[in-house]
């Protein structure tokens, strides 16, 4: 697999050698960072709040645009309340030490992101995440009443798996369950519109955290908690929060002006999604869910032949430097219905 550098940014074409590629890779799900409109009420935004703000969240001097961030966001993912942090893994540490000193167990997902794990503990390597959940619900059934952080991902990228946690219901049922998502790839895609799963994994019996990166779907240098509002002042108080600077507050508050936007985009992506599944749903060389952009396919060899046909798609061992390659289509609201039909029509004549 030979690798590429770059001197300009990505967007939905990108120039290799002087030859223009399609790019079907990374994590720009929506397209934000690409978006023309978006870049225009940014770049009055820097204007107006400057490259950075370096300053504490609990200094006497304070923006009142993360306020209006959090509570705005909190509000839409159907959560009480919202901390915001400078980037997503961040945001996932100070979730975990928020809680990890009120519970008795740690149950781990094979997939969890590193951010979410805390300190002194592994994930499940041994075991897929069907079986992570038949060991989690066998555990629980064994086990006298005990507080419990069960902790993963909403979605595995790499993989293409959307995740169910409802099941964790049923162990809260006999023990005080904290419940901690990482949403960094669901944010933008899967859930309440552009907001995540939070609303989708509330239940009575489960205290629900959530937290991730803003960067990825939502395009923005930030990454947020979601939690109950019994719980905020755990995250807030933290030396994190105070510590840390926070996100970029020009982003921040195009964000919130553009909605608009985001929506639209959020809308395309869902239709470019559905279309592509449609035309790819008889190779059974291609991997993937209609309701989510990132599809894997098996073939190694593809790669290469993508790429002589002007298009670059993800492929990268994982998760060790000799791992098998991990190859990925990674789709983009910034795409266009035309690239969607170029590239399946690749890809029907390599899976022959």
């Amino acid at each position: 697999m030979k690798k590429h550098k770059l001197n300009t940014g990505i967007g939905r074409m990108i120039e290799i050698e002087g030859k223009d590629y399609l790019y079907f890779s990374g994590t720009s799900y929506l397209g934000i960072p690409q978006d023309i409109d978006f870049l225009d009420i940014l770049a009055n935004n820097v204007f107006e709040y400057g490259s950075n703000f370096g300053q504490s969240r609990k200094n006497n001097i304070q923006l009142e645009v993360f306020d209006e961030f959090e509570t705005f966001f909190a509000e839409e993912a159907g959560a009480d309340a919202g901390a915001l942090f400078s980037s997503g893994y961040l945001a996932g540490i100070a979730a975990w030490k928020s809680v990890i000193n009120q519970v008795d167990e740690v149950w781990i997902a094979p997939d969890a992101h590193p951010a979410v794990i805390p300190d002194g503990h592994l994930a499940s390597d041994q075991l897929n995440f069907k079986q992570w959940k038949i060991d989690c619900l066998e555990k629980a059934e064994s086990l006298s009443s005990r507080s419990i952080l069960i902790v993963g991902n909403a979605v595995d990228a790499l993989n293409v798996q959307i995740h169910d946690y409802s099941w964790v219901e049923e162990i809260g049922k006999k023990h005080k369950v904290w419940l901690l998502v990482d949403d960094s790839h669901a944010f933008g895609v899967l859930g309440n519109g552009i907001f995540g799963t939070y609303s989708k994994l509330q239940c009575d019996s489960v205290s629900v955290i959530v937290s991730g990166s803003l960067g990825k779907g939502l395009g923005l240098p930030a990454g947020i908690v979601l939690c109950p509002d019994y719980h905020i002042d755990h995250i807030k108080n933290l030396p994190l929060f105070a510590g840390a600077s926070p996100g970029s507050p020009a982003h921040i508050r195009t964000f919130l002006e553009m909605q608009h936007t985001y929506e639209a985009a959020h809308e395309h992506l869902k239709e470019l999604c559905q279309y592509f599944y449609e035309l790819i749903a008889f190779m059974p060389q291609i991997i993937g869910n209609p309701d989510y952009p990132v599809f894997r396919y098996t073939e190694d060899s593809w790669v290469e032949q993508l790429e002589k046909s002007g298009i670059i798609t993800s492929s990268f061992p994982y998760p060790h430097a000799d791992s098998p390659k991990v190859n990925r289509i990674v789709l983009s609201a910034f795409h266009e219905k035309e690239d969607i039909e170029y590239l399946a029509d690749i890809l029907e004549n390599l899976a022959l």
